[in-house]
């Protein structure tokens, strides 16, 4: 069974587990252990109690529609009606490639459950003690390294691709809108939002879903313009900021907090202009009386510092910021989500704090935690993170070491405490989807486009690379990579598609029977230590 991935590394950060009573609430009872096996039976069969399909006359749809499933823990998602929403995205997936790819997704998935029900039918009662005993020691060590002394933020831009589409084009704003093309969304706005229109839908489905949606197509270049902004901001905060996307970042605001306090009010104080307001230029008074309302003065607290930032960013960009406030970078990141859109919220750096907020935290708000978790985890009966600690002893019995551990540390609300951006660069990399492409030609030119990207990005960055990868997802939704080493580390565009339409043209001479139809290209180059 394939295990579940996070994204955040706990270094090790605790005090003491949950609550007495969950402590010994472990193993399960008999009646609730028969349930857990009823629950997995029909999770994996697809049939209810008396053993007849749970929609005999759909069998095939209901495995499919818990992975296109509207999720309702997305900011701007919350209140829909889920079941309707749903029954559009099906009726408007079957028969299309989209559909069938997440049929044999679900399948998957299904055999998952029947391998980890087997498992659990060997499993004994002392097996369980000595798994919660295992589970305990780790929890008193974790908790003797708990640390509460950072202030991480994670700092996130509101629909953001998007958002820079309504800022050039004002007439957006009260319309519903994605960017994005007819078989894949960037994003959407939050007005989009309310008719369940998402990140990573196919556009088809969303127009079912909100038939006025206006799609706009991607711009990169804007978007990449935009983030640079927010970046140089984010840079006097903390100079070793984290940035996880053009639209994400994780700071560290211990060490700017102890110099705040020393700064002046007039450090402390920016101006932001109304956009859309006119100035009255003939009237120096009323000049002066506008510009005085629009200067703010911020705190010396963190609250007041993330308020500022996220007030900068958007005076400089017109867009706006959400931010979680945390101890580590795991809760910060879900804190970021709680007053979205243009809003943020903080966990104060105490444990009972921590301990209420993750204790009924849905497992799904967790970064790294995906539908495929999520329904595995469900099958145990596990939906909040306190859930995570009740069936600890399980999860380490049926889970990997590495994955029961970091469900451990989520339980306890443990993340990262270091926030570190990479020193060297890595790779440079450029993905794009857009229409089905099957002409070789059209194939080239979209290569070169993505060539002329990653060449441009290198010299900017003053970096070359030597390792070429292309990633091609065919219109059946299979992902194949191909990879070539160039004699010498390069940067030069011809060097770069040479290389990459050679690796191009054997995938296309392989396919010759099924001619190669794609969806998404994108391709990059392994950095090597040299430097221009």
């Amino acid at each position: 069974m394939d295990e579940p991935t996070f994204h955040d590394s706990s270094e090790g950060d605790l005090r003491c587990p949950l609550d007495e009573s969950l402590k010994t609430a472990g193993s399960m009872s008999k009646p609730q252990e028969q349930s857990l096996h009823s629950k997995l039976q029909r999770m994996v069969t697809g049939r209810n109690g008396n053993g007849c399909s749970s929609d005999s006359s759909r069998p095939n749809q209901s495995l499919a529609i818990s992975r296109m499933a509207l999720n309702t823990n997305k900011a701007g998602m919350e209140g829909l009606d889920k079941d309707k929403i749903d029954r559009i995205i099906l009726e408007a997936s079957k028969g299309s490639r989209f559909y069938e790819n997440e049929q044999k997704k679900e399948s998957d998935t299904s055999q998952r459950l029947g391998m980890m029900k087997q498992k659990m039918e060997t499993i004994t009662e002392r097996d369980k003690l000595r798994a919660i005993e295992v589970m305990d020691r780790l929890t008193n060590q974790l908790e003797s390294a708990r640390d509460l002394s950072r202030t991480i933020v994670h700092l996130d831009m509101d629909a953001f691709y998007a958002a820079v589409e309504m800022r050039d084009n004002p007439s957006l704003k009260n319309m519903p809108m994605a960017v994005g093309s007819m078989s894949m969304l960037c994003t959407s706005n939050y007005l989009a939002r309310r008719f369940g229109v998402r990140a990573a839908m196919p556009g088809f489905i969303a127009k079912k879903l909100c038939p006025d949606l206006i799609l706009v197509p991607s711009n990169f270049e804007k978007y990449h313009k935009a983030s640079k902004k927010v970046q140089d901001i984010l840079k006097a905060y903390d100079p070793n900021f984290c940035p996880m996307s053009l639209d994400e970042a994780y700071l560290d605001l211990t060490e700017h907090l102890a110099n705040r306090q020393s700064l002046t009010e007039e450090e402390r104080t920016y101006y932001k202009q109304d956009h859309n307001t006119k100035k009255k230029e003939n009237n120096p008074c009323n000049l002066i009386n506008e510009m005085k309302r629009h200067f703010v003065t911020f705190g010396l607290t963190d609250v007041e510092a993330v308020n500022e930032i996220r007030f900068r960013i958007e005076a400089e960009t017109q867009l706006t910021a959400s931010a979680g406030i945390a101890p580590n970078m795991m809760l910060a990141k879900v804190c970021s989500d709680k007053n979205k859109p243009n809003g943020q919220y903080k966990i104060e750096p105490t444990k009972d704090a921590v301990m209420n907020f993750v204790r009924t935290l849905p497992i799904r708000k967790v970064s790294g935690i995906g539908k495929v978790t999520e329904r595995i985890l469900k099958s145990l009966n596990i939906e909040t993170c306190g859930d995570l600690y009740v069936q600890r002893g399980i999860l380490h019995l049926l889970f990997s070491e590495v994955s029961s551990h970091q469900f451990l540390q989520t339980s306890l609300g443990l993340g990262s405490t270091i926030v570190q951006r990479s020193s060297e660069r890595k790779s440079i990399s450029v993905e794009r989807t857009f229409k089905e492409l099957s002409m070789p030609s059209d194939l080239y030119l979209k290569l070169n486009e993505l060539c002329q990207s990653v060449s441009n990005q290198l010299h900017k960055e003053g970096l070359m690379g030597r390792t070429l990868t292309i990633k091609l997802k065919t219109v059946k939704f299979e992902v194949k990579s191909r990879s070539t080493s160039l004699s010498s580390p390069t940067n030069a565009l011809e060097a770069i598609y040479k290389s990459a339409s050679e690796l191009l043209r054997v995938e296309i001479n392989s396919c010759q029977h099924d001619p190669l139809k794609l969806r998404l290209m994108g391709r990059y180059a392994e950095v090597c230590l040299s430097t221009i």
